[in-house]
């Protein structure tokens, strides 16, 4: 999950080398925060937060083959 956020976040934002992701477990909980640069913050929310919406579906569709919840938190 982690590389997936990976590479869609490094396809849309500017500063490709600054995109970070982070994975946390908790129990059957799996949280992924996506640090990226402040100038490509608005590029990987979009507008009314659709793209990481869409960014959050896509993980959430991956990650159904497995038993646990996976979270993406963009900060």
């Amino acid at each position: 999950m982690k590389e997936l956020v990976e590479v869609i976040a490094k396809a849309l934002v500017d500063h490709p080398e600054e995109v970070v992701v982070t994975q946390k477990e908790e129990g059957r909980t799996l949280t992924l925060e996506l640090h990226v640069a402040a100038s490509d913050m608005g590029k990987v929310i979009g507008k009314q937060g659709r793209i990481a919406k869409a960014i959050r579906s896509v993980v959430k569709a991956a990650s159904s083959k497995d038993s646990r919840k996976v979270e993406v938190e963009i900060i």
